[in-house]
Order: structure tokens, then C-alpha cells, then sequence
């Protein structure tokens, strides 16, 4: 029996490119792709190589370059075309470590074994080549008074044996994601390519030994001659919050030197150009409680003269990647637009700013080519999974020139179309509405109303956690809109709702469920909601407000706001919008869900993983306890081990697997079935 992708046990199979590296010379393309493990319990990834050349061209079929048991990742290129990546498999030429660390490896140009070149006791994180020089540039978490590898390692072992967990914090951040800071921290190191064919790096040396937590998640570029890293770096503004800026530091000496620095925003994401005169950078801007919400745009820092410029004046971009070109005149950006994330040209010399790419695609991972001809970038879409594309520099709403992939090409179970509607202050609503193949007037669908997260995010592109198809396979319509706080809309659109989620955003969902229900080949009368993170949040206010819906899924949601805001890993970027509740208790009064509870009437799953540090557990269970205070019809799907998302193949299917049968009961009236394993 042929079975296809989108039933659950081939789904989770399915390999998945997750980056994409070209070459100094443009000769080769390395990505991560993920798949599931031997032991079908995890997932695991890979290096592919990509022929640069699309099929008609004479592109070859992608082969793969690594392979371990636990899996490689965040490949980069030395001069000499030698690949770099991050991998915590053993070294057969060390000693047997009980739990290996992430370390750096080495693929040499020529093809052959690749070897560990690089480690150490708090492992290796993320890296930056410098693209003439080859220095390498490296983050590793490291604990205070560690002076070298081998003070780290005594360090950690006497931490070890005398059985001490504990960490004592003086500043936030305290937790990030799914995870605790400290006692280690992270540290910036430098160290020389490889001197022979069996060397390792050359001896790191620790550049920022006074960092603190300056360093958590920053972001860094090396200059092409290495004398520099440029790299963001946390300082404390009170009431336990920092802002991001930039330095500059000598990778001979360890000088830091000051390099920008804006009062009330972020400077982020710092790329070096190729000529190494200029700085690109992420300028975010949180927004005023009073004032204006959240932004985000591009600017470049000049470093010979200080003086700073925007990238795209007068173009509301909100921008998810972007890459210089190959002559440092001009940069690509990937920005969400209308639903899409086209790629854009910017001449930083003209100020024209030009859409390259005029489809439905939404890219990211941009490689420009050193002739200056393309730009090589992966492309997904709604109806297409991530795959490596060749795009052409100079072109105006140009399409993409597909490479041969390592990926899945997959054909989807319907259909994708787009409806929109006007909102009740006039705004332009707009959404995309995938269908499966049997809806018609004759046979209408039922439909499911999605809620994306962020809140600012678009519903742009494809998602291998939230699939529609996976459920448009078994016969439902689903709903993608972008109401108020989408981006790609312009900074209006975020204004409509900025301080009053709640009211607005339902608004702006109501009106375009009325739009699709409308539709002929929808049933009305069969509508369900789904939400997860600031789609949850939705999800609880939606079923405070109205009983339309037959269920709601609320995943990773917010429910309580005034105790999310103390216990979410970093309050002070929600309190921008939000206040505090004991000195601002207005907006909180205005958009929690949980203030509406003896509202709701509406069945609900709710489903929350333990390890959720962004909307901590609390919420769930405080959630879960209200439901059944008022005899809510109602379910809780909890994960010990997952965190706001839910990444392992077996636990991925039985969060499909739950949400089905809980939409089959309540909108097809089938009898309850309890998943498996459940």
C-alpha cells in the first residue's frame, strides 16, 4: 500500500533543509537537512552538498557529506573551500568523554574524513569565519574565573563532584526558551585556521573575558583581514532589562571599543561588508507604552566616518534576513510583504530599493554570489516546503530557478487561494485559505481557523509544526489570516492593535471567518480554532467572547496575563507594550483571557510542554483549573519534556493524532477516541 506524505508515521520522515552556505568562490552550496533518527525517536541532520546549477543546466542530484549519530550543523566555509560545522559526536582520537560537547569539525575541500579541530569544556556555539584572513571567531560557554580550557574543565569537575546545581543570579535573563542560564555564560574566542592538513585551529584566545551575560544570544561578523569582530553586547538599563549594542573587538589584543550605540533600541544581527568598510545591522526598536509600537528596519554603520544611515527610508520592511553583495554597493533583504517574504535589492548608493522576486515564495537564507550575478536562497511557501533556489541579482519580480534538493517534493492534498475583507475601522484583511481536494458547493469543508504566534509574524510561509495540509488530508479547510499586529502591512497595522490585543485582533478574525464561511464551498455550521503561543492567547479570548466555534485548540498560550508577565523568560520586552500590573493594571484588565472564564462554553484541548519558558506552564495549568472550575467541556495534552514547540517525532504525532480526534468529536460528532500511547 502506497502511503502518502501527510499521513503522521511518513510526515515525521519527511527530510527537511534547514540553511544554506555558498562557497567563498560560488562553487558550492552545503545545507543542514534534518530527518528522523535510526532509532525514530529524535531528529538528526546532516551536511548536503547542492549543485549551484539548476537541472536544465546540468545540475547533479545533491550527495551527502556527514554522517553521525548525532548529527552536524552550521557549516561555514575557510578560504581554502574547506567546510566548518558544529557536531557533538565522539572523537575517535581523544579520550572517551562521558556526554560530548558541541565541537567544531572540519570537511577538507578535497573530500575525505572530516576531524574535530576545535572544542571545548562548555562546548561551541555559533561561529564567523573571516572570509580573507580565515580566523575563526567562536562563542563558548564558559564559567566566571575560567582563565583557559584546562582551569574551565577543573572548574566544571569540582562543580560536579560536589553535587552543586544551583546557580545564583544577580541580573536577568535567568532562563531563555527551554533552557537555564548559567553559572557558565558565554564567551567570545579567536583562533587561526588550521597550519597543515592534520592540525587543529590554532590556540584560541579568549577576547571577552569581563562578558558576563553581555554575550547571551549575541550576534557577530568578522572583517574580511580578521583584525575585528563586531559583535552586539547586552548593557543593563535598570529594572532588570538591557539593550543591545554594538562593539567592536581587536582579535589580537582583546580591546573592545564602543562601535554604535542608540538609546531605546536594539542594534542586532552586525554584518561586516565584503570590503570591510561597512556594518549592516538590526535596529528594533520595542515601542512606548505611550507612543509607538514595535519596529524593526536596517541600517548601515560606516566605520571609517561613524556615521549611520537606513537601508530602506521612507519602506515600512520588516526585514527576516539579509546579506551584503559581493561588491558591498548594495544589500538583499528578505521582508514580509502582503503574505509573502520576497527578496528586495537595496542600492546603498542610488537608495533605490528593488522587489527581485514577484511569486507567491517566502525566502530566507540569502547567498549572493561573489560575480554578482544571483543570489542563491532557500524558498518555501504555503503550498511548497523549503527548497534551495538560484534567484537572479538584477532582476525586477523575477521568479526562482530551481536547484536540485536534498528536501522533500511534495504535491499537497488540495488546494491554496486567498480571500480577504474589509475590517470594521476599514482595514484591509487579508488571508490564505488552503482547501482540500473534495470541498465544493456540493460537498462544502469544514473549516478551522489558525491564529499565527508572535503576535508580529505573517502567516507568510510553510511550517513543519503547524502543517494545514496535514489536516486538509482528512478533509478540513483551514484558515491563515494576518489580522492587526501582522507584519508586511506596514507599521499601521501593528498601531491598530498595539496595548488592546484582545478586542482588536478579534475583530479583524471575526470579520474574515465571515468572509470564508460565506464561501460556498465552506461549512458554516462546522467551524473550529486553533491557536498556539499568541495564537492561544487568541484562542482563549476568542472562546471568552463568542460560542461560534464548535471546539478551540489552545496551544502554549497565555491566559493569565498579569502572572505570565513576571514568570515569561524576559518580562521587560512585554512591558514595553504592557506596563506592569501593579503600576499599569489597565491594559491587563483590558486583554487577559482568563477575566472572561465564566464565559466560555466553547469545548477546549489545551496543550502546553513543560519545558515552556517563553509561556511558562503556568499558564496551562491555571488555564486547565478555570475550564474545570466552570465545567468546561475540556482536555489538557501535557508534555514533560517539550518545549513552546513540540519537536520529537513520537510526540509530534500525538499532537496531531489528539487534535484530530478532539475536532473530529465536537465538529463531525464522532465518538471520542483516545490516541494511542495516551
Amino acid at each position: 500500500m502506497v502511503r502518502s506524505w501527510y499521513e503522521l508515521p511518513e510526515y515525521v520522515r519527511l527530510k527537511r533543509v534547514n540553511g544554506l552556505r555558498l562557497s567563498p568562490d560560488g562553487t558550492r552550496l552545503v545545507a543542514p537537512v534534518s530527518g528522523i533518527a535510526p532509532d525514530a525517536k529524535t531528529f538528526h541532520s546532516a551536511l548536503w552538498e547542492i549543485d549551484v546549477r539548476p537541472e536544465a543546466e546540468g545540475g547533479t542530484a545533491p550527495h551527502r557529506l556527514t554522517r553521525s549519530a548525532k548529527g552536524e550543523s552550521s557549516a561555514g566555509f575557510l578560504p581554502d573551500g574547506s567546510v566548518l560545522f558544529t557536531s557533538a559526536r565522539p572523537d575517535p582520537d581523544a579520550e572517551p568523554e562521558e556526554k560530548p560537547k558541541a565541537a567544531l569539525w572540519l570537511l577538507p575541500a578535497g573530500g575525505g574524513e572530516a576531524r574535530r579541530v576545535a572544542s571545548r569544556p562548555g562546548g561551541i556555539g555559533a561561529f564567523t569565519i573571516a572570509r580573507d584572513a580565515g580566523l575563526i571567531a567562536f562563542a563558548s560557554a564558559t564559567l566566571p574565573g575560567s582563565q583557559d580550557g584546562e582551569d574551565e574543565a577543573e572548574a566544571r569537575k569540582a562543580r560536579a563532584d560536589a553535587g552543586v546545581t544551583a546557580i545564583l543570579h544577580e541580573s536577568l535573563p535567568v532562563r531563555y526558551w527551554d533552557h537555564d542560564l548559567g553559572p557558565d555564560h558565554p564567551r567570545y574566542f579567536a583562533a587561526t585556521p588550521p597550519a597543515g592538513p592534520e592540525d587543529g585551529l590554532g590556540e584560541p584566545r579568549d577576547l571577552t573575558p569581563d562578558a558576563g551575560k553581555a554575550l547571551i544570544n549575541a550576534q557577530g561578523s568578522l572583517t574580511p583581514d580578521g583584525t575585528a569582530l563586531i559583535t552586539t553586547w547586552d548593557v543593563p538599563v535598570g529594572k532588570g532589562g538591557h539593550r543591545s549594542v554594538l562593539v567592536s573587538v581587536d582579535t589580537a589584543t582583546g580591546e573592545r571599543t564602543s562601535l554604535l550605540s542608540r538609546e531605546g533600541y536594539d542594534l542586532g544581527s552586525p554584518l561586516v561588508s565584503p570590503d570591510g568598510r561597512r556594518v549592516a545591522y538590526s535596529l528594533g526598536f520595542e515601542g512606548d507604552y505611550d507612543g509607538e509600537p514595535r519596529d524593526y528596519q536596517l541600517w548601515v554603520l560606516d566605520r571609517e566616518t561613524g556615521e549611520t544611515s537606513p537601508v530602506h527610508p521612507g519602506l515600512e520592511l520588516w526585514a527576516r534576513d539579509f546579506a551584503w553583495s559581493a561588491d558591498s554597493g548594495s544589500l538583499f533583504i528578505a521582508a514580509d510583504e502582503n503574505g509573502r517574504r520576497p527578496v528586495f535589492r537595496a542600492d546603498l548608493g542610488s537608495g533605490e530599493v528593488v522587489r527581485i522576486t514577484g511569486d507567491d515564495g517566502a525566502y530566507s537564507e540569502l547567498n549572493p554570489s561573489p560575480d554578482g550575478r544571483y543570489v542563491y536562497a532557500l524558498r518555501d511557501a504555503w503550498d511548497a516546503p523549503p527548497a534551495p533556489v538560484r534567484l537572479d541579482a538584477a532582476a525586477v519580480d523575477g521568479g526562482p530557478a530551481y536547484l536540485r534538493t536534498p528536501g522533500s517534493e511534495l504535491t499537497m492534498p488540495g488546494t491554496l487561494t486567498e480571500i480577504e475583507t474589509t475590517a470594521d475601522d476599514g482595514t484591509r484583511i487579508r488571508s490564505w485559505l488552503v482547501l482540500p481536494e473534495e470541498a465544493s458547493a456540493d460537498a462544502p469543508a469544514p473549516l478551522v481557523l489558525w491564529v499565527h504566534g508572535g503576535p508580529y509574524m505573517s502567516f507568510n510561509g510553510w511550517s513543519w509544526r503547524w502543517n494545514p495540509w496535514i489536516l486538509a488530508a482528512r478533509g478540513y479547510a483551514v484558515l491563515l489570516p494576518d489580522p492587526a499586529l501582522s507584519t508586511g502591512y506596514g507599521q499601521d497595522m501593528l498601531r491598530r492593535a498595539w496595548g488592546k490585543w484582545g478586542p482588536r485582533v478579534f475583530a479583524d478574525v471575526m470579520a474574515i471567518t465571515d468572509a470564508a464561511e460565506a464561501r460556498e464551498d465552506i461549512d458554516a455550521e462546522r467551524t473550529a480554532m486553533m491557536g498556539g503561543s499568541f495564537g492561544g492567547y487568541m484562542a482563549n479570548w476568542i472562546a471568552g467572547h463568542t460560542d461560534r466555534f464548535k471546539a478551540i485548540v489552545s496551544h502554549a498560550s497565555l491566559w493569565g496575563l498579569d502572572g505570565f508577565n513576571a514568570t515569561t523568560d524576559y518580562p521587560p520586552v512585554w512591558e514595553h507594550e504592557f506596563g506592569t500590573p501593579l503600576e499599569q493594571p489597565e491594559r491587563y484588565l483590558l486583554n487577559s483571557p482568563h477575566l472572561h472564564a465564566p464565559n466560555i462554553t466553547t469545548p477546549m484541548l489545551v496543550i502546553h510542554g513543560d519545558k515552556d519558558y517563553r509561556v511558562p506552564i503556568g499558564e496551562g495549568l491555571r488555564l486547565w483549573r478555570d475550564l474545570q472550575l466552570y465545567g468546561v467541556e475540556s482536555k489538557f495534552l501535557y508534555f514533560p519534556d517539550e518545549n513552546h514547540w513540540i519537536l520529537t517525532p513520537g510526540n509530534a504525532q500525538v499532537w496531531y493524532e489528539t487534535v484530530f480526534a478532539f475536532l473530529d468529536h465536537h465538529v463531525h460528532g464522532k465518538e471520542w477516541a483516545r490516541p494511542e500511547h495516551l
